[in-house]
């Protein structure tokens, strides 16, 4: 597929890049060259294959979501610098 300067200006344009006329029309091949690319991976026969996500298979890590007893207000103030009451007490970060 042959991608002109003009596509590569209006693209540059979009994204607010300032490219040089050497730099258009090195881009202009580069993106042609991917472009042909793609199109030569669509003649694949890809019938019966499965799409995926990742290129390894993947197993979810995370456990099953299970409510559990809390650990309290004294265990969880254990380790703070600093309390006021039952709250953990921080810089005030607002004028």
């Amino acid at each position: 597929m042959k991608i002109s300067v003009a596509d590569v200006e209006h693209a540059a344009s979009l994204a607010r890049l300032e490219l040089t006329s050497e730099e258009k029309e090195l881009f202009a091949g580069q993106i042609g060259a991917i472009l042909d690319y793609v199109e030569k991976l669509k003649e694949l026969d890809t019938e019966g294959i499965v799409p995926t996500s990742h290129a390894v298979p993947m197993e979810n890590a995370f456990r099953e979501d299970i409510v559990q007893p809390s650990i309290g207000v004294a265990r969880s103030l254990a380790n703070a610098p600093e309390r006021e009451g039952s709250f953990f007490a921080v810089p005030k970060v607002i004028e």
